[in-house]
């Protein structure tokens, strides 16, 4: 069984080369506190917010069947969450490498991606 901390983040997307308006409107209109992407993901562009104690990612991502949009799960062991959804036959895709995290996602039966992670 997977043991579930908390909701981590929501992912939502924006068209490239619009996050001047996206500030505009989460940072100037909604107030939102705005955090640096880690290094490694700054390249695919984007922002990324505070929510309390829950990331708001905003990813750039143009109209593409599969989306970036997804919401991230904390779990107490990824290496068993892991083991119990291989078992099952569901594929796994690695993620980019964020420092202090480790995760994965995978696609539900619908086609939703849900991403799996555990701090380190």
């Amino acid at each position: 069984m997977i043991q579930f901390k908390r909701l981590d983040h929501v992912q939502i997307c924006i068209p490239p080369g619009s996050e001047d308006k996206a500030r505009l409107f989460y940072t100037g209109i909604l107030g939102l506190e705005e955090f640096p992407k880690p290094a490694s993901l700054q390249k695919t562009g984007g922002l990324w917010y505070r929510i309390a104690d829950i990331e708001l990612h905003l990813g750039v991502e143009d109209n593409t069947p599969l989306s970036k949009r997804h919401p991230a799960f904390e779990v107490t062991d990824l290496a068993e969450a892991r083991a119990l959804l291989e078992k099952h036959g569901i594929p796994i895709k690695e993620e980019i490498d964020i420092p202090g995290r480790v995760r994965f996602s995978f696609i539900d039966p619908f086609g939703n991606r849900i991403e799996l992670l555990q701090y380190i």
